[in-house]
């Protein structure tokens, strides 16, 4: 092995706090270990005490952080700010979770809008004596300087309604490492109101995110084909944070870099050799059926016999940036240099995942389960019940129940087929997908019930399944549905083994975008449509 691939080994089995998302790549590791050391309080002899020294200095060392933020937030000098700014995050860095969750509301309650001067503010306005049509004869002379108190005042209400915390947030932006810092503060308050869900904590969470899509637009991103020729630091970001097929090792990583394969990432100059996101393509000459075709099956095709570019993988580096959508813009990028470097290639398409369907499909089969038990006691109907009986509806086709329950006979898992299923599926160790018969039984009801599931199902007005949702939102349709496709414990845990197309026409994607925005329509291919009516007339 080379210097190069034992270094990216190295990293990707030792990966640090920075790769995990906890400290800014570019922090000063000596100086943050010596200023920990610096932080340290001095144990006591008895355990007690040292559990109580332990405490009080976790206490003083959050107090600390909370005067750095409380000064850099109100400070004018620069350069004390800035030295003030690199306290606060290291300091908040050497927190542990629950005083940075504790730092976290203070901030949010303490550092939002000032509503006593908004509400002064408010009642000067509605105090201005604004004439019918002065607005709108402004050339006239203003009589006693109303139209300059209106601006003025409307200046001042604007500036009021900014949060103080934005000062934080607009100095670490411009602080070496802070754009980073931001990202991991972002991450700990979104786990933050999973735990305790406050409105000052959404409001925090709203603005600093606002903040984030006007620091990472597309504009200032740089878009970067990532090689083997790439820094080892880089690659090892890649093995570590691809999120949808792992990178097993070093061959595996050389093949997705490699001929008939393409790698891009979206880099920001003020986080270097870092990508926010990347997307890997194969280049192929069919629509890819099997997740086998892309990452396995050897040799790839010459890349000028190419007519499909096939995007197989496309992961987030940063938790803190979660419902910023940087994979749109980047997907169109991308769309549009393979376009221009390769006229050959015509078709666009995903091999995507389908991460909620089982899940929701356990869900529909528990309570179809449910409702018959109710169905067969002989016992009066009470109105919960009967209310619940109006939910009832057939899954399977009668063909369909009766190949389930033949073909596993022998080793009968339930009295229904609906009770098969829902223990076929349930089951952690899938041992349902290496019977020949068992798998003929299920593709029909599954194939139909996924379709189902990614057309029809809506979580306000939107895709329910996650993934479907975010190709659908970036002008996609959902092309075909692949058999098998993906035969990995996760592939059958998350969709059983079935994964999906989605097809990107590049003179579509802007209409279906706005389709699925307006009205939540939903694209699908005539193969896509049979499924949906299969499924219709089984629930008749």
């Amino acid at each position: 092995m080379n210097r190069k691939g034992l270094e990216i080994l190295m990293r990707s089995r030792i990966r640090s706090a920075a790769e995990a998302g906890k400290l800014p790549v570019n922090f000063h590791w000596k100086e943050l270990e010596k200023k920990q050391r610096s932080d340290h309080c001095e144990p006591f002899g008895m355990a007690g005490d040292e559990d109580a020294a332990a405490s009080e200095c976790s206490e003083s060392k959050a107090k600390r952080v909370r005067d750095f933020m409380h000064e850099a937030i109100h400070m004018k000098k620069k350069e004390i700010v800035d030295a003030t700014l690199g306290e606060f995050l290291q300091g908040y860095i050497s927190l542990a979770g629950d005083n940075r969750h504790e730092l976290l509301v203070t901030l949010a309650r303490d550092y939002s809008v000032n509503r006593n001067q908004v509400r002064e503010l408010i009642q000067q306005y509605l105090g201005l004596e604004i004439s019918e049509g002065m607005l709108e004869h402004q050339s006239e002379v203003d009589e006693g300087g109303i139209l300059s108190a209106v601006y003025r005042t409307e200046r001042n209400l604007r500036q009021a309604l900014k949060p103080l915390y934005e000062i934080l947030f607009e100095r670490l932006n411009t602080y070496p490492g802070g754009l980073k810092f931001l990202s991991i503060l972002r991450a700990d308050l979104l786990n933050l109101i999973e735990e305790v869900n406050l409105p000052s904590l959404r409001a925090l969470d709203s603005y600093l995110k606002e903040k984030l899509v006007t620091w990472l637009s597309p504009a200032v991103l740089e878009l970067h084909r990532i090689t083997w020729d790439d820094s080892a630091s880089l690659l090892e970001k890649i093995v570590a944070y691809e999120a949808v097929h792992p990178i097993n090792n070093l061959q595996d990583l050389k093949r997705r870099l490699g001929v008939g394969r393409r790698c891009f990432g979206y880099l920001h100059p003020a986080i270097p050799c870092e990508p926010l996101i990347f997307i890997e393509v194969a280049l192929l000459k069919d629509v890819a059926h099997t997740i086998q075709e892309v990452l396995w099956d050897e040799p790839p095709i010459l890349e000028n016999d190419a007519t499909c570019a096939l995007f197989y993988s496309i992961s987030s580096t940063q938790p803190g940036l979660s419902g910023i959508n940087l994979g749109k813009f980047l997907i169109k990028r991308v769309i549009e240099l393979v376009r221009r470097d390769m006229p050959c290639v015509l078709t666009f398409a995903t091999l995507s995942p389908i991460p909620g369907y089982i899940q929701w499909l356990l869900s529909k089969l528990a309570s179809q389960l449910k409702l018959a038990e109710l169905d067969s006691e002989d016992k009066r109907v009470s109105s919960e019940d009967m209310t619940a009986r109006t939910f009832r509806e057939n899954l399977l086709y009668p063909e369909e129940e009766q190949e389930i329950l033949a073909s596993c006979a022998e080793n009968p898992t339930g009295n229904s087929a609906v009770e098969v299923m829902l223990c076929l599926l349930r089951s952690r160790n899938p041992e349902w997908v290496k019977s020949d018969r068992l798998l003929a039984a299920l593709q029909a009801p599954l194939m139909r019930l996924c379709s189902r599931y990614l057309v029809r199902e809506k979580k306000r007005g939107k895709a329910l399944d996650a993934v479907a949702n975010f190709h659908l939102q970036n002008g996609a349709m959902i092309h075909r549905l692949n058999w098998m496709a993906d035969r990995s414990e996760k592939g059958f845990h998350q969709s059983g083994g079935i994964m999906v197309n989605y097809l990107y026409r590049p003179g579509e994607i802007e209409e279906n975008a706005q389709l699925y925005f307006n009205s939540g329509h939903i694209q699908a291919s005539p193969d896509i449509q049979r499924y949906l009516e299969l499924d219709t007339h089984s629930r008749i």
